[in-house]
């Protein structure tokens, strides 16, 4: 039988329906998809072992949850994601205004209604995403936003006294009965408005401007906050904190892998470009080691966090980089190169909060120098550490895989990686230093002819952040030359201006 064909209040109780408040739902429904090692939160990747068996014991003890974490931790997706453990449909009173339940209305509205037409009063089906409301905390919210307030329109409209109960304007809180609630940002809310929600978690009812109006709310409650020491905006009241039965604290992805997962999840990126332009393991793992490196800066505010937004706003960049690239060149498709991610600075230093000594920095060479570290770090992992090569004397120092490398660019030799150069004129530029392409192939055999083109430059980056030659970036290209003849062209350009 389609529930939906269920137009009246006698029907309903002839079908046999039995209501249940909304945490009972969403406990029954986790406890079904949990027996059928169904997954329980669809999209949501890294939380496998920590947040997610932790919410999980949550919404079975019926409890309100408060998700506590840096931004860019998937707080609000996580809420978002409980509708799915609501029931498809569940009935209401026709025209309600807060769901009222027909079985035990709770507005004015709705008890007139069932009292004058008993087991005719018309029933409406509301869908699961019908039942889920939002609220971002502002200062400027009011209880009236959340909770209710006297509407003089109505009044004047109905020619009732401020002293009838259907004056009443419910709030987006009332709307939301029967349904789950999410207040983003808590700590935003001023702490009289935090105060006002005081009874509504605990004893589950609401008042409205004095009104003798017991309304006992049937709600899941959602908030998310990030550490009360982010900024001096406020905090949470103890007392609201107190009734929040649990917290459950998320975090950043804790490996690599699993942040390659998120952002190529999240990424938004042009059908049109998924054709033409394409990316390389090296690439995406360099753009990931990024956030890991600036989590761990000393420049970048700790208590701030990195968002999970930096790498999919820099994979798009990086994306779109390679893509202007071929449009210019006018070549139907083309690989993202390391020298390519120049172009994802915009998406560095508009999500990292600097610290003192960072700004003193300054944003761009902040994000310079995280990128610097991400690729010595991802290089080392690729390729021998060029450190244990440095203290080693005789036949030993002779060993050194990248001697040939280091010596071509001893002889005065220099590559300059314009950003808009050809891939042929890219792929000739590389196989023109010596060794390169050799210590490459002696460690990837398999790698594919675009693979080793990446891997090639990943050694001169590399070799650049381990100071074995010099690198310098400049508006339109990457420039690579020896150590030594670099410092002295600095040094001599120093003396002629003091001279002057």
């Amino acid at each position: 039988m389609n529930i939906k064909n269920i137009q009246t209040f006698g029907e309903l109780k002839k079908s046999g329906y039995k209501p249940k408040s909304v945490k009972e739902e969403v406990r029954q429904n986790l406890i079904s998809k949990l027996q059928k090692k169904e997954i329980t939160f669809p999209g949501i990747v890294g939380y496998d072992d920590t947040v997610i068996p932790d919410t999980e014991r949550a919404l079975l003890s019926r409890h309100n949850i408060l998700f506590l974490g840096l931004r860019g931790q998937a707080k609000t997706r996580m809420a978002r994601q409980m509708t799915h453990l609501l029931d498809e449909y569940i009935p209401i009173v026709a025209g309600s205004e807060v769901n009222d339940n027909p079985f035990d209305p709770l507005s004015r509205y709705a008890r007139d209604l069932v009292a004058e037409k008993g087991d005719d009063t018309p029933i409406d089906w509301v869908h699961r995403d019908e039942r889920y409301g939002e609220k971002l905390a502002t200062p400027d919210v009011s209880v009236a936003d959340l909770i209710g307030d006297i509407d003089p329109i109505k009044a004047a409209n109905l020619k009732l006294s401020y002293a009838d109960e259907r004056v009443i304007h419910f709030g987006i809180i009332p709307r939301s009965n029967r349904g789950i609630f999410v207040i983003n940002e808590l700590p935003d809310l001023q702490a009289r408005i935090q105060v006002g929600l005081f009874n509504i978690l605990q004893e589950g009812d609401i008042q409205i401007r004095g009104f003798k109006v017991r309304m006992p709310l049937d709600i899941l409650f959602v908030f998310t906050a990030n550490p009360e020491d982010y900024t001096n905006r406020g905090s949470i009241v103890t007392p609201l904190k107190d009734r929040i039965e649990s917290q459950i604290i998320t975090h950043y992805p804790k490996t690599i892998e699993t942040s390659l997962l998120i952002t190529e999840q999240e990424a938004s990126v042009h059908a049109e470009q998924l054709g033409k332009v394409h990316m390389t393991e090296v690439i995406k793992r360099l753009i990931e080691q990024v956030s890991f490196e600036a989590r761990n800066s000393e420049l970048v505010d700790k208590k701030s966090g990195v968002s999970a937004r930096l790498t999919i706003a820099a994979y798009e960049n990086a994306v779109s980089a390679g893509e202007r690239r071929a449009i210019i060149n006018r070549e139907k498709e083309t690989y993202v190169r390391i020298s390519d991610l120049l172009g994802i600075v915009p998406a560095i230093t508009g999500k990292v909060e600097l610290v003192y000594e960072g700004e003193q920095e300054g944003p761009l060479q902040v994000a310079y120098n995280l990128l610097d570290k991400a690729t010595r770090t991802l290089f080392s992992s690729y390729f021998p550490n060029p450190d244990s090569f440095k203290k080693r004397k005789g036949q030993a120092a002779q060993e050194n895989p990248y001697r040939s490398i280091i010596q071509w660019f001893d002889k005065g030799n220099n590559l300059q990686f314009l950003q808009d150069a050809t891939d042929q004129q890219y792929e000739a530029l590389l196989y023109s230093v010596d060794g390169l392409h050799a210590i490459v192939k002696s460690h990837y055999k398999n790698a594919s002819a675009k693979e080793m083109l990446q891997l090639m430059e990943l050694v001169l980056h590399g070799l650049a952040a381990y100071s074995l030659i010099s690198k310098k970036t400049l508006e339109n290209e990457t420039r690579f030359s020896d150590l030594l003849g670099t410092m002295m062209n600095f040094n001599l350009g120093g003396e002629e201006t003091e001279e002057e």
